[in-house]
């Protein structure tokens, strides 16, 4: 899955502090801590991507987070928004095609 590989790799660069990421996360004055965080929470994303029960969930959560880099590439660092907007649509359709499984993984979690 090549929407995976992409999120593995921007979280290899969040963790080795490569740049943009370093950059891009002291311009919004979070710091180390927060891209480790985010690296890490990426990590578990990908491999959520390759859990059938967690893959809707996995990418809705991509999609949000690619949301939120949209934003802060345009209006923080003033950096480019394709990639990350690309990702956010691909998040938001692998998402949409596992719309069953977030109810099931819901229904389980609700469940009493």
């Amino acid at each position: 899955m090549l929407a995976a590989a992409c999120f593995l790799l921007a979280a290899a660069g969040k963790l080795t502090g490569a740049e943009p990421s370093a950059s891009t996360f002291e311009a919004l004055g979070w710091g180390d801590w927060f891209r480790n965080l985010v690296g890490v929470l990426e990590i578990v994303g990908v491999v959520a991507l390759f859990i059938p029960l967690l893959t809707g969930l996995a990418a809705l959560a991509f999609a949000v987070l690619m949301a939120g880099a949209v934003a802060t590439e345009a209006f923080v660092t003033g950096g480019g928004v394709v990639l990350p907007l690309i990702l956010l649509v691909v998040s938001a359709v692998i998402a949409w095609g596992r719309r069953d499984s977030i109810a099931r993984l819901r229904a389980l979690v609700t469940r009493r």
